[in-house]
């Protein structure tokens, strides 16, 4: 069953209406469809920004500081932080305007190794540790209503979290339009209980329920590998919404965990859905197997790279808790983060003929280096675990795929991709994407 006859099969089986895109009204080709509109793409984008970390790092936070003060203090440098982040990436953006993220300005900063570690970090420990950790946070929600009293057993958790992994990659497997249905939905429902815990908060400060904020830095515990732990989890923004839904909404709690396990289950598709086309595109560039560049024939989706980061994903699960794998993304992403940000200074002396539309004060992108300087180094000194070796590792790693496989192209490397992507083409039905007219 080779290329062709796989396209044959396509050829033969859509008739009518089928053989149009939603939008273009022109016949399919063997390309990704261009299914999103306004909404949905607006619906993808809120649904991954506002995604599970509201809900599940709060209580982290308080546990690596010990108290509401310092809790709040490093709730709002987060949001400064973030801030200061996202000005350094708006002068990139406008200055680089390629898309993929960090990999064109860690590229035309630094060159492709830098560049390729990022792509490589980004399908094998970034995106599939945030899926993971949206997955688990979804099923302990969930789970967490059949066990009152008492947490859910971890097999529970796991094997649930695991099901909704799976249960997400088939959907954005089988369909884009599918996918984008499912996430209309839950962004939805995300909006409303966003909604209903601002509106709770203010009316219970209203009333004049602040006996939480009186001596609220008593039992503090602040330390350079703690305040840095509470950074990773405030950044990422355990069931705190749960006791909150206890505490506010009784007896109509319920509601709380029902719309935070929808709101869960939506970033956790729109992040399936999102970083399933990073993986599609490594494929395609060369930086991962070819077949994770193909499309599936009867779906026109990229069912390879989805599969492939649902079982990266799964393998997370297996050993890894939310806290654990929350700093493990964490340690990972401000490594890139920093390395883009220095890139940006490193630009200003090397590219000086880009136009920058947008250039911020010097001293905002030193400042974010330093703390994603701190971030990374103080919790490997003060609490040393063996997740961030892991991590560097993994990072690592892609060295040797990148020499053996892309820089060197070695024929014996070739001849062990050949027929791995020749019999995962058969078994999944997919081919290579026709070239595209422009």
């Amino acid at each position: 069953m080779g290329e062709e006859n796989i396209r044959q099969r396509k050829g033969g089986t859509n008739h009518g209406s089928d053989e149009q895109s939603v939008q273009s009204k022109e016949p399919k080709t063997m390309n990704l469809q261009q299914e999103l509109g306004l909404i949905s793409g607006t619906c993808i984008i809120v649904g991954t920004v506002i995604g599970s970390g509201i809900f599940i790092s709060p209580k982290s936070v308080l546990a690596n500081v010990g108290a509401v003060g310092p809790c709040l203090i490093i709730w709002a440098a987060c949001g400064v932080l973030s801030t200061l982040g996202a000005l350094c990436f708006a002068e990139l953006g406008t200055m680089i305007t390629k898309s993929g993220g960090e990999y064109p300005y860690l590229l035309e900063a630094f060159g492709p190794i830098p560049a390729y570690l990022f792509s490589w970090a980004s399908l094998i420990v970034i995106k599939p540790s945030s899926f993971a950790i949206i997955s688990l946070s979804f099923a302990e929600y969930t789970s967490a209503h059949f066990y009152p009293g008492c947490d859910p057993p971890v097999a529970v958790v796991k094997c649930l979290a695991a099901a909704t992994i799976v249960t997400i990659t088939t959907v954005n497997s089988l369909s884009v339009k599918l996918g984008s249905y499912v996430q209309n939905f839950f962004t939805a429902a995300k909006m409303v209980i966003v909604i209903i815990i601002i509106v709770s908060g203010i009316v219970l400060l209203a009333q004049g329920k602040t006996q939480n904020f009186k001596n609220s830095f008593d039992g503090a515990k602040v330390s350079v590998g703690s305040v840095s732990l509470a950074f990773y989890q405030g950044l990422w923004s355990q069931a705190v919404a749960v006791t909150f839904g206890d505490r506010v909404l009784y007896p109509a709690s319920w509601v709380v965990p029902l719309f935070v396990a929808f709101s869960t289950i939506g970033a956790a598709n729109g992040t399936c859905f999102t970083a399933g086309r990073l993986v599609y595109v490594a494929g395609r560039e060369g930086h991962m197997l070819k077949v994770l560049s193909y499309i599936s024939v009867k779906h026109l989706t990229p069912a390879p790279a989805l599969i492939f980061y649902g079982a990266i994903a799964i393998i997370y699960i297996i050993p890894g808790d939310i806290n654990t794998l929350i700093n493990y993304f964490s340690f990972a992403v401000w490594i890139f983060y920093g390395f883009t940000v220095l890139g940006l200074i490193v630009m200003r002396f090397t590219r000086k003929e880009l136009k920058r539309p947008i250039r911020v004060p010097i001293f905002i992108p030193v400042i974010v280096i330093l703390i994603a300087v701190v971030l990374v180094l103080a919790p490997i000194i003060t609490a040393p675990e063996w997740a961030y070796l892991y991590c560097v590792l993994f990072i690592l790693s892609g060295l040797v795929f990148y020499f053996f496989f892309i820089h060197f192209q070695f024929e014996w490397a070739r001849k062990i991709s050949r027929p791995i992507t020749m019999h995962l083409q058969m078994l999944l039905e997919v081919v290579p994407a026709e070239e595209n007219p422009e």
